[in-house]
C-alpha cells in the first residue's frame, strides 16, 4: 500500500509540473505613466479561450486612480471596453488568429499625476478553463481530473504545433515569393544600368564625331 501511495504521489506531482511548465497563465504587472498608453499583446490561434482579471494597485485605498482599457482582435474588432474603473475583467474566444492586444491609460482626477500600477491575471487556452464546474458536472477528482488536465493540455500543445506549422508555411511562401521579387527587381536595375551605360557611349561616340575627334 505504501508504494502504491508513493507511486500515485509521485504521478500526481509530475501531472502537476508538466501542467505548471505547459499552462497558458501570465501574471503581469503594468506601469502606467502619466500621459499615454501602456499595451499588453498575446499571439494566439483561433479558438482559443482567453480570460483575464485586472486591477489597478495603490498605496491609499481610499482614493484609487482609474483607467480605461481596450482590448482588440488582430483584425481590430473591439472585443473589450471599459472607462473610469479600477478593476473588471474580460473573457473572450479568439475568432481569428494573430496578435490580439489589450491596451491601458490613465483617467480621471490622477492623470497627468504620477505613475501607477496595474496587475493583469492573463490566462489562455487550458488554463482558463473553470476545471472546478467540469469536476463537479462530470464527478471526477484527485488524479482522474488532472489526467483530463493533462488531455487537455496535450491537445494544446497539438493545435499549437499545428498554428506553427502553419505559420512557418506562410512565412517560407512569403519569403520565397519576397526573394523571388528581389531577384526580378535586381535583374531589371542591371538591365537599366547596362541600357544607360550603352546610351552614354552611344552619346559621347556621336559627340567626338561631330566634333571630328574620332
Amino acid at each position: 500500500m505504501g508504494h502504491d501511495a508513493n507511486m500515485r504521489r509521485r504521478v500526481f506531482l509530475a501531472l502537476l509540473l508538466t501542467l505548471s511548465i505547459i499552462g497558458g497563465t501570465q501574471g503581469i504587472w503594468l506601469t502606467l505613466p502619466a500621459t499615454g498608453t501602456k499595451c499588453v499583446s498575446e499571439e494566439l490561434h483561433s479558438n482559443v479561450v482567453v480570460l483575464a482579471d485586472y486591477v489597478v494597485v495603490a498605496d491609499d485605498h481610499a482614493l484609487i486612480p482609474t483607467i480605461s482599457i481596450k482590448v482588440t482582435s488582430p483584425y481590430g474588432n473591439n472585443l473589450h471596453n471599459k472607462e473610469n474603473v479600477t478593476h473588471g475583467q474580460f473573457a473572450f474566444t479568439t475568432n481569428e488568429a494573430g496578435n490580439y492586444l489589450a491596451c491601458f491609460w490613465m483617467e480621471g482626477q490622477h492623470k497627468g499625476k504620477g505613475d501607477i500600477s496595474v496587475n493583469i491575471d492573463w490566462k489562455t487556452g487550458i488554463a482558463a478553463k473553470d476545471w472546478e464546474s467540469v469536476a463537479r458536472k462530470e464527478k471526477i477528482e484527485g488524479v482522474e481530473l488532472e489526467l483530463r488536465k493533462l488531455e487537455g493540455a496535450v491537445e494544446a500543445i497539438h493545435e499549437n504545433l499545428l498554428y506553427l506549422k502553419s505559420r512557418e508555411a506562410e512565412l517560407r511562401t512569403m519569403s520565397e515569393s519576397t526573394n523571388g521579387r528581389v531577384a526580378l527587381f535586381s535583374i531589371m536595375s542591371l538591365g537599366v544600368c547596362i541600357s544607360v551605360s550603352v546610351l552614354q557611349l552611344w552619346h559621347l561616340k556621336r559627340f567626338f564625331q561631330k566634333k571630328k575627334l574620332i
